[in-house]
């Protein structure tokens, strides 16, 4: 049978990492084996279903580049399909019309409840089964068994027959609920693995027994535990800082890094391999190698990851992807002189969303306020010791040395090393000083390069300008 696999979410909310997780290994599964990702979009909760869901999740499956290889199918275009298989399950006296109004249900709900014991439907089936019509909901008449059976992550698995419930198949609205139409689906779609997360693991039991009454062959199941919270004690939640997906991609995370963090979460190819291409994702991934425990969401291992990421781009790729968050003073800026920025602070960046503040003072002077602000109360532990006049001689003294240099890093580097030792001042006050008056910022790139990428006339006329500012 050939490989087809199929992410299969509804249109009832945005995107996050446990949902993108899944839909990746059933891609993986599918492209390792030569096989079909399809997409499937179940939209029969009519009353949860939000506007623009669907385009969202065709967009993050794109970006992340979990491309499908069919026109996406949308079971809404499908009633028809699923009343004919329902059909079939009433013939064969397998489903039957729910007689009972929702306050009726909630009544023998509560009554178990008061009794401490579970409620099941089927110990409410009517004797003689009610005709349906269209018009009520249409529920599945279970026969509970044992079972016994393999999930490819999972393992062996098992559930009596208490596991076992009659369910609701088609709503009285006409639509198919998920417990029914997925079944059906995946058999017309001949998919042969059935990737999802863990909360649909108690429901095995009567999706088993739903096949048998179908009479159809059931895929290769494989159960995803949980993406947990940082704390690796629950699901993970917005409050945990579960994020939509494409807020990764407003943030300059690049897709290759967030694929490579959400395949190795809960999965390893029993190395110490951290960093995979996309082939050798494809490549190595084995469902078997999933751990059968939740896998807990480490933001700033993302952050390390998309960082890596970054730094070994190419500088051509990089400026394509970093186009869109340039600071605003960047508009219009030479684009070697761009470029020659984004070299200096690629080391740096962790997510491109941090590029304006690491770059906004190479396009904008620096105001005198915050230069001052910045000499009065340093970051810089050696800085602090020094007065505004000793400042105001180590600017001066910079001035002097840099102002017969070619700007060019190695030359900038070996005055200013020269002027260290005449001095006899240490780099985290000198250079501390100097970053300062050029840059206005606590922090900065590599100070030489930094220098020679702002050009001679910049420097020396932002120095210039800390020095009067001091010595006023």
């Amino acid at each position: 049978m050939k490989v087809r696999t199929r992410f299969a979410p509804s249109p009832t909310g945005f995107m996050h990492v446990g949902s993108a997780r899944t839909a990746l290994f059933a891609w993986l599964v599918a492209k390792q084996a030569s096989g079909d990702f399809i997409l499937r979009i179940e939209d029969t909760d009519k009353a949860r279903e939000v506007t623009g869901s669907e385009q969202h999740i065709k967009d993050s499956l794109e970006w992340l580049g979990l491309q499908w290889d069919e026109e996406p199918l949308r079971q809404s275009k499908r009633l028809d399909i699923y009343k004919v298989w329902a059909q079939k399950l009433i013939d064969r006296g397998r489903a039957y019309a729910d007689p009972h109004t929702p306050e009726q249900l909630e009544a023998l709900r509560a009554k178990a409840k008061e009794d401490k014991r579970p409620f099941l439907f089927r110990d409410h089936r009517p004797k003689n089964l009610p005709t349906w019509d269209g018009q009520s909901p249409l529920r599945f008449l279970s026969q509970p068994k044992d079972y016994a059976w393999h999930d490819e992550v999972m393992g062996d698995l098992s559930a009596g027959p208490e596991a076992i419930d009659d369910f609701i198949i088609l709503k009285s609205d006409g639509y198919p609920t998920y417990n029914f139409a997925h079944i059906i689906d995946d058999h017309l779609m001949e998919i042969s693995h059935v990737i999802r997360s863990q909360e649909f693991l108690p429901s095995v039991p009567k999706f088993l027994n739903l096949y048998e009454a179908l009479e159809i062959e059931r895929p290769k199941l494989a159960t995803l535990p949980y993406v947990l919270g940082p704390d690796g004690k629950k699901k993970l939640s917005k409050r945990d800082g579960s994020k939509d997906i494409l807020d990764y991609k407003k943030e300059g995370y690049l897709p290759e890094a967030l694929v490579n963090f959400l395949a190795t979460l809960g999965w390893n190819d029993s190395t110490e391999q951290e960093v995979f291409s996309i082939d050798e994702l494809i490549k190595k991934f084995d469902l078997s190698r999933v751990q059968k425990s939740g896998a807990r969401f480490d933001e700033q291992r993302l952050e390390w990851m998309n960082g890596l990421y970054i730094r070994q781009s190419t500088l051509e790729d990089l400026s394509k992807t970093a186009a869109s968050f340039w600071p605003p003073e960047a508009k219009g800026a030479d684009k070697d002189y761009q470029a020659a920025v984004l070299g200096l602070v690629q080391e740096r960046l962790k997510f491109l969303a941090e590029l304006p503040e690491l770059s906004r003072f190479f396009f904008k002077e620096p105001a005198q306020e915050m230069v001052v602000k910045l000499y009065e109360a340093p970051v810089d532990k050696q800085l602090k010791s020094i007065d505004k006049a000793s400042l105001a001689d180590l600017l001066k003294s910079t001035i002097d040395k840099l102002h017969s240099s070619d700007f060019s890093e190695s030359d900038i580097s070996s005055r200013l090393n020269e002027l260290l030792t005449r001095l006899d001042s240490k780099p985290g006050i000198l250079f501390a000083a100097i970053r300062i008056a050029v840059t206005g910022t606590p922090s900065s790139p590599e100070l030489f390069g930094t220098l020679s990428v702002l050009g001679k006339e910049k420097s020396l006329t932002r120095l210039q300008k800390a020095l009067s500012t001091l010595e006023k």
